[in-house]
């Protein structure tokens, strides 16, 4: 048997593969072209964010299993996948502590404009330390917007290392471990020092922080958004950030040419490449994650992460 892997994982999961019996096959590119020249005689496939397009499902001739390397899985075509009898899951949670530690940093690098201090210094210039306001984050509030694996993890890094009050937005959590639930974002936004993005993509979700809602947050509140991009509009943020409003914002998720475009001329946002989830720790424990629904689908059950039904169990 063959397995594509559409990008980069971590060793570990490749010798699984093949201790199972598996042929792992790299893919020499991410794109969805290559990838349906690649995919015939494969018999499964681990994606990452590049995920896999219907017309890659169309390509295959013996796939049984689509394995997302990581939570997101929105560019998988599962509905594509679904009509040809290919199973989809994915692999939630393997990183969430990686990049719960990244929000952390992204806030403090925030409020202390630590990116931009590096880059006046470089220039030769003077005055940046009086030109710029800094802020501490201990006791400051702190508003978590979606409580997963990934928010309960920075809520409880934030409380114990920097005694923060923490709010929860978060419809969906049964509980919020003993932390304060806001009923609205509205009401978060109006309390939050800083404001972190850790919800799904959804239709309701689909750019929660906008005009409206930058409007009524608290004066001099930090944005950091480490989930999706479309969660943030990102024109009205930079209106925000250039009125003052907002203080500054740090991301990790951003459309494609934000860095060149108003966001990045604002002069207090700061770009990360998606780093989340790509500590070599967390790299080990999706791999292990993701070869393991894969051996679970490819023996004929059901992955716990099986996000759609085709009809039948692979077989």
């Amino acid at each position: 048997m063959k397995c594509l892997i559409v990008q980069p994982m971590h060793e570990v999961g490749h010798a699984m593969l093949r201790e199972a019996g598996i042929e792992p096959v790299v893919c020499p590119s991410p794109d969805m072209q290559t990838v349906a020249r690649m995919i015939p005689g494969c018999d499964a496939v681990i994606t990452r964010d590049a995920g896999f397009s219907a017309e890659a499902c169309a390509a295959s001739d013996k796939l049984k299993v689509i394995v997302v390397h990581g939570a997101g899985h929105d560019a998988v075509d599962k509905e594509a996948a679904t009509s040809r009898g290919i199973l989809v899951c994915n692999t939630p949670g393997q990183n969430a502590r990686s990049v719960s530690e990244l929000a952390v940093g992204l806030i403090l690098a925030a409020m202390r404009h630590i990116s931009e201090a590096d880059r006046s210094e470089r220039a030769g210039e003077k005055g940046f330390r009086e030109r710029e306001t800094y802020t501490e984050l201990t006791g400051k509030t702190v508003l978590i917007v979606g409580w997963g694996s990934i928010g309960r993890g920075l809520g409880q890094m934030l409380k114990s290392a920097f005694n923060v009050h923490v709010l929860v937005y978060s419809p969906r959590a049964p509980e919020v471990d003993g932390f304060e639930r806001v009923n609205s974002l509205e009401d978060g936004l109006k309390r939050a020092d800083v404001i972190s993005l850790h919800t799904p993509m959804r239709q309701e979700t689909q750019h929660m922080i906008r005009r409206e809602t930058l409007d009524i947050t608290k004066p001099g509140a930090v944005l950091i958004n480490t989930a999706r991009a479309g969660l943030v509009n990102e024109d009205d943020l930079a209106e925000a950030i250039l009125s003052g409003h907002i203080a500054a914002a740090a991301l990790d998720v951003y459309s494609h040419d934000a860095p060149t475009g108003p966001l990045a001329e604002t002069g207090h946002v700061i770009f990360t490449p998606h780093l989340g989830g790509a500590t070599t720790e967390a790299m080990k424990r999706v791999a292990v994650g993701a070869v393991g629904h894969l051996l679970t689908a490819l023996s004929g059950k059901r992955p716990e992460t099986t996000l759609n039904d085709p009809g039948r169990e692979a077989q």
